[in-house]
């Protein structure tokens, strides 16, 4: 059946969404991105990203100027397109549990607008086994559809650039489908294209997060201790890493946050009815590093500390974003509230109207947390501001371009 789009997306303005579909439209594939966000879809009409993107703008412009890329808030474009790509994934609850409902309500939403012979193609992290879910789900709606599993792997802000070198994962329940993935996907990357069973793609999305979250975890570990003890970590991890290939891949320690590593973790540890320790271990690091930071605090300044103003440096999950998701940030702030007098927050890439300039951060703290190392920041001097206490678990002032931990 001839349909007027090659592609659909479901979440077509989000971080997700709209990268992938820039690519695929820069990569001749007539692409459709539907989402509910007028707002986004109007600034993306306008060749705009409504996020931090690097060189996402220039490939907007140029995805928008090959007439294939539209931008749509009317479901009835599911049924015009021949792949249906979903930016919807399992979060998880209170209890650290995967919720289904949302990607569930989403389908039901739109389930008249599915076409028998459409390959639904999921993009965001799920838990285990919520493609072969979805694909039954189909089934009892009637819906005689091809479900997909092809998980991104880019980070955050660079999708435009890694998307066109990263290898690509893909998968399905039958070789049809899994050949047709396969094809539409070359379209977008020269690298290689990756082809497991969906429950083998699904674990190798959690796996790699996992990994890069436990991965950090030691470095934080690592890094508490020093401090425990009153020691230069710095010192440390350059005696351990210098000219010595086999520590190279030790990241530094920094806040590890962001909407997937944490939130993956968890998922797998459900999925290993929490036996996953390491995960777990590795959370307790990650979420106590910001707690370790104001125990110091206290153990420095002791009752003092409740007359100090503390202000906060970067709000968003990771340098340079403007993605406040699961910043460790907002806990500074939130235990900074109960032991200090007064919290200055402060970030040019996030609106808030209860945030304020970095310069009125450095004119009225008495202890600044550099939380997220922002470039902005770097022409930062710490000597210039000697009334200040500043705590910068990033070394960032000496080394201002350290990678940031995060998703």
């Amino acid at each position: 059946m001839d349909r007027k789009y090659d592609l659909c997306i479901i979440g077509g303005a989000g971080h997700v969404g709209l990268p992938v579909g820039v690519a695929f439209a820069n990569g001749g594939v007539k692409t459709a991105l539907f989402d509910i966000n007028k707002i986004s879809l109007q600034q993306i009409q306008g060749g705009k990203f409504p996020f931090k993107e690097i060189g996402g703008d220039e490939a907007l412009q140029s995805a928008l100027k090959s007439g294939n890329l539209s931008t749509v808030d009317s479901p009835e474009v599911i049924a015009q397109s021949k792949f249906v790509l979903v930016v919807l994934g399992t979060p998880i609850d209170e209890n650290l549990s995967p919720q289904f409902d949302g990607i569930l309500r989403a389908i039901d939403r739109y389930i008249n607008y599915f076409q028998d012979d459409h390959i639904i193609i999921l993009r965001s992290t799920v838990y285990p086994g919520t493609t072969e879910k979805i694909q039954n789900y189909f089934r009892e709606k009637g819906k005689n559809v091809q479900v997909t599993f092809c998980p991104e792997r880019i980070t955050q802000g660079h999708a435009i650039e890694e998307i066109k070198v990263l290898p690509q994962i893909v998968s399905a329940f039958d070789e049809d489908a899994l050949k047709k993935v396969s094809d539409l996907f070359r379209k977008i990357t020269k690298a290689n294209i990756i082809s497991v069973k969906p429950i083998e793609a699904e674990l190798a999305k959690l796996f790699t997060n996992a990994w890069r979250y436990i991965k950090f975890s030691v470095a934080n570990q690592f890094f508490m201790i020093a401090q425990e003890h009153d020691l230069d970590y710095e010192s440390i991890e350059r005696a351990m890493k210098e000219d010595y290939k086999r520590n190279q891949d030790l990241p530094s320690p920094g806040l590890t946050a962001g909407p997937c590593l944490l939130k993956d973790t968890m998922q797998l540890a459900a999925f290993t009815n929490n036996s996953f320790m390491l995960g777990h271990a590795a959370m307790l690091v990650n979420q106590g590093f910001v707690n370790d930071m104001i125990r110091l605090l206290k153990r420095e300044y002791a009752k003092e500390l409740k007359e100090k103003t503390l202000g906060i440096l970067g709000m968003a999950f990771k340098a340079d974003s403007d993605d406040h998701r699961d910043s460790l940030s907002y806990k500074i702030q939130k235990i900074a509230h109960v032991e200090c007098k007064k919290v200055l927050c402060s970030d040019p890439y996030i609106k808030d109207p209860d945030f304020v300039s970095k310069d009125h951060v450095l004119e009225n703290s008495d202890i600044v947390i550099l939380a997220a190392p922002h470039e902005e920041y770097s022409h930062i001097n710490p000597k210039d501001h000697p009334r200040i206490k500043f705590v910068d678990v990033w070394n960032f002032w000496k080394k201002p371009r350290e990678n940031a931990q995060s998703s």
